[in-house]
């Protein structure tokens, strides 16, 4: 509903965009920003725009399906019901992209200079040092994006911060560490245990991002020979699109892949297909285990993975495999949680299929983000602790003034601070 409120300030009275990466929930909006008079330019990396280009259009076609859908049912309190963009503003929006290279301040607008720092969340996330030049002098806030984990197998870690005045640090796990786990042993069990018993293994998984991280562990593996070459099928527009920029990056070398991969053919050990079309997505369901399919969506909401789901989470010899973070009471929540039913397009389906959970977040944890702030030095005047639940920001921003005694504040939605010295 917040989506359809007005906007804090006149979306044309706006200069300028910067943007830390293509997650939807980082760059959703700015569709319908412009449609609401937004005119200026949106300022990212090279390759958050490729991945903003897959992303967005794609967000304007499933929010025109849904308003169709509620027309259709009758079930919107809006008469009629709208998307909040179309696929076509979706990709009208993107002629006002504007690439920026990382590590090299630019100016923006006058008084106000930016400089993208690697994030090492997905390809294309940056950090953000925005600086400041005023009658009160000169200040940097630094705006963290999403940060990844030091362990991302592609991507170099995050920067360090380095010296700011003021900074803005995510919150998405502050309140928890992620789970010690072997994940090449774990990860080998299962495909050896349901491979010897002719199974299918389904991947529910997010599109950008996940799905490179999940065949990157399952080549390490085919190339150490702990498991068999397995047929692997990727059934996702989405990923599959995602999938060549990722490609591209690796194969050009950009820099913030790690060294090690940079100038490399990625997968090209594995027996990989992407699946183009609905037709082949289908004949999927009459092949034969043992194969790998990897479909979206990661929480199971919805996709192409739910008929693979339906087709598969009835037999026993199948795993089905969660490789993400699970919002309670999403369909992969519900399948960790040991549900036996679960109800996917319009039908209830008995779960006989194995369940379990690879533990491959691409957010920092708790000791990640302590450890990214305490990178600022001198320490800043203060931290904003935002883009999170309420616990877990409650949490972080306690943990921060506790551990680095630096002023750290959760601020309210709209609540206005001053960043005069």
């Amino acid at each position: 509903l917040r989506n359809w409120a007005p906007f804090p300030v006149p979306p044309e009275s706006i200069d300028a965009i910067l943007l830390t990466h293509a997650h939807i929930d980082h760059c959703g909006y700015i569709p319908r920003l412009v449609k609401m008079g937004f005119s200026g330019p949106v300022h990212a990396t090279a390759d958050t725009r490729r991945l903003a280009a897959i992303v967005l259009p794609d967000s304007g076609h499933l929010q025109e399906k849904e308003a169709e859908y509620a027309n259709r049912k009758g079930y919107s309190k809006h008469k009629p019901a709208l998307p909040l963009y179309t696929r076509q503003e979706a990709v009208a929006s993107l002629e006002q992209f504007r690439d920026v290279p990382f590590d090299r301040r630019t100016g923006i607008v006058e008084g106000l200079d930016a400089t993208f720092r690697w994030a090492g969340h997905i390809l294309g996330s940056a950090s953000i040092d925005v600086d400041l030049t005023g009658p009160s002098g000169a200040r940097r806030v630094v705006f963290s994006g999403d940060l990844g984990r030091s362990t991302h197998p592609l991507l170099r870690p995050a920067d360090p911060v380095g010296a700011a005045d003021v900074v803005l640090t995510e919150s998405t796990y502050g309140n928890r560490e992620h789970p010690e786990q072997d994940v090449p042993e774990f990860l080998a069990k299962l495909i050896n245990r349901t491979a010897n018993r002719g199974g299918v293994i389904v991947i529910p998984s997010f599109a950008v991002d996940r799905t490179e991280v999940v065949l990157w562990h399952l080549e390490q593996l085919v190339r150490a020979g702990a498991v068999p070459n397995l047929p692997i099928y990727v059934d996702s527009p989405m990923a599959t699109a995602a999938l060549k920029v990722y490609e591209e990056s690796v194969r050009r070398g950009s820099p913030e892949i790690r060294s090690e991969l940079a100038g490399t053919e990625l997968f090209s050990d594995l027996d990989l297909t992407a699946v183009r079309d609905v037709e082949a997505s289908k004949a999927l369901n009459s092949r034969h285990g043992p194969m790998i399919i990897i479909s979206a969506s990661g929480m199971a909401t919805g996709g192409r993975v739910l008929h693979h789901l339906a087709s598969r989470i009835g037999d026993h010899r199948n795993l089905v495999l969660m490789v993400g973070f699970q919002v309670p009471g999403t369909r992969g929540d519900r399948l960790l949680r040991g549900e036996k039913q679960i109800k996917m397009l319009g039908r209830y389906f008995r779960v006989r299929a194995e369940v379990e959970r690879l533990e491959l977040s691409a957010h920092a944890d708790r000791d990640d983000l302590v450890a990214w702030v305490k990178s600022c030095q001198p320490p800043p005047e203060t931290v904003y602790v935002v883009h999170g639940e309420e616990e877990a920001s409650m949490a972080l921003a306690q943990t921060i003034n506790d551990d680095l005694d630096v002023l750290a504040i959760v601020p309210t939605l709209n609540e206005k601070v001053s960043l005069d010295d």
